[in-house]
């Protein structure tokens, strides 16, 4: 039970992934179609288009680091005992969760103020919110505009005047999302790591390992032919 839940949040992630890459892919596409063909122009596509991207690689940094996927320097881990490759796995996890917890606490302290909530005070450690602050949901994006479907929001963050465009409250939400999701999975690595079950949390040479087993395998073919 608990691997097929934990299979369908995967699915959910990826999935998300994926199409905001193909969402990217179809409107930058759209585009070039639109201006080569027709002479036109979709004047908001380029703004979501960076906005997109800017989502598919906070939120891909966080799974990245649930899967293992990041890449980094092995060449000392490589060579040291299994005791000391965990402790120095322990140390990098701690480092991580640290960092993780730093780019959470400026991830919410710059979206706060766009949904008119007020941003932690201190500067490493959030020690308390804002007495006064200045509301910033009425400030918009630059081109795109607001779907229907959004239209509720104007009485929640702008006095229920209406938005002329998106307000940048919205895209910019994936800032604290995915700095919190990142210092989730940077703690779920580091129990991984005590309780054993990853020794590091950067990617492994498997990979690479069966590249070079499938070469060699390939040589030894041609050589019998």
């Amino acid at each position: 039970m608990a691997h097929a839940a934990r299979s369908f949040i995967d699915s959910i992630e990826e999935t998300f992934i994926a199409v905001l890459l193909g969402l990217m892919t179809l409107l930058t596409f759209a585009n070039v179609i639109a201006r080569y063909v027709f002479n036109a122009n979709i004047l908001w596509a380029l703004e979501l288009t960076v906005f997109m991207f800017a989502w598919l690689v906070l939120l891909g940094a966080s799974y990245a680091v649930k899967k293992g996927a990041h890449l980094g320097v092995d060449a000392i881990v490589n060579v040291v005992s299994p005791s000391l490759k965990r402790a120095l796995g322990v140390i990098a996890a701690l480092v991580c969760i640290s960092f993780a917890f730093l780019l959470l606490k400026g991830a919410w302290d710059y979206w706060a103020n766009f949904a008119n909530l007020p941003a932690t005070e201190g500067r490493w450690f959030p020690l308390g919110f804002e007495e006064k602050f200045r509301g910033k949901g009425w400030y918009e994006t630059n081109d795109i505009p607001v779907p229907a479907v959004l239209n509720f929001i104007e009485d929640l963050f702008n006095d229920g005047d209406e938005y002329e465009k998106l307000p940048r409250l919205i895209p910019y939400v994936v800032l604290p999302i995915s700095m919190a999701l990142f210092l989730l999975r940077s703690v779920q690595a580091f129990f991984a790591i005590i309780t054993g079950k990853i020794d590091m949390l950067i990617v492994s040479h498997e990979a690479e390992d069966d590249v070079e087993e499938a070469a060699e395998r390939l040589a030894t073919e041609l050589k019998d032919v």
